[in-house]
């Protein structure tokens, strides 16, 4: 389901910052090719390319790999034949309207970008990790920061002092980042204290918390700690659906 929600947003992106053109459908089934093509060749790579691989997205075991070079070279060529397709419908669509979706185009080689460096050149945990924050975390909070600002400026309602902060002028992203990088730091070091126990020197004040081993407590922790995760997989599927007044 994560793996999914990761190759789906990006398409979600993509959609979001392309709703205004009108190129006809050949156009717009190029546009969804590349952009799956982007995450998908190299989830194929990390599958066929064999279990040496140093990339891993969860924990051992979680996914079947295999090795097969005539898998590998086939997605191979695909890869590159969509990349060449897509480059050439822009260069085409640019000649002929003197225009370039430049939002659309950086979502796409960022995507692109992210998941070739991060599984198939650099073939490590930290580095998709590094740049996928860049191209599927920064989008994301971009997006609900712009909506929200949106609903903010229309709506009559009572207009808190955080609110104000947040949303009256753009040095409000400060606030709006700070909140999430405090949240998103407690839960990563609830999992470390009381779970994984791996990078203590980065969660220190977690490391107080007792490790639990038995399964009847990892049992009933575990699912607590994975709900905002699968809470945000859940709201993923209908935050797309904006209607035609949205600032985006």
């Amino acid at each position: 389901m994560a793996v999914f929600h990761f190759v789906r947003q990006q398409y979600g992106f993509m959609r979001i910052y392309s709703r205004k053109e009108s190129h006809g459908r050949v156009a717009r089934i190029i546009d969804t090719v590349a952009i799956y093509t982007a995450t998908i060749y190299p989830l194929l790579y990390w599958h066929f390319a064999g279990i040496h691989q140093n990339f891993n997205w969860f924990v051992d075991g979680d996914f079947i790999l295999a090795k097969s070079q005539l898998a590998l070279m086939i997605s191979k060529w695909i890869y590159f034949t969509v990349i060449a397709t897509y480059l050439v419908k822009e260069t085409w669509l640019v000649i002929k309207y003197n225009r370039f979706n430049i939002p659309k185009n950086l979502i796409v080689a960022g995507t692109f970008l992210s998941w070739y460096f991060g599984i198939v050149y650099y073939n490590g945990d930290m580095a998709f990790t590094t740049l996928n924050v860049v191209s599927h975390g920064l989008p994301y909070m971009a997006l609900i920061w712009l909506n929200e600002r949106k609903r903010y400026e229309t709506k009559n309602e009572q207009k808190t002092t955080l609110l104000r902060l947040t949303f009256s002028t753009y040095g409000g992203v400060i606030c709006f980042a700070a909140v999430l990088v405090l949240f998103s730091y407690l839960e990563e070091g609830l999992w470390d204290g009381l779970v994984w126990r791996e990078h203590s020197r980065v969660f220190h004040a977690f490391s107080i918390l007792p490790a639990i081993s038995t399964n009847l407590l990892l049992a009933l922790v575990v699912p607590f700690l994975a709900l905002p995760q699968s809470t945000h997989y859940v709201l993923d599927g209908f935050i797309w659906k904006l209607n035609g007044k949205s600032a985006i």
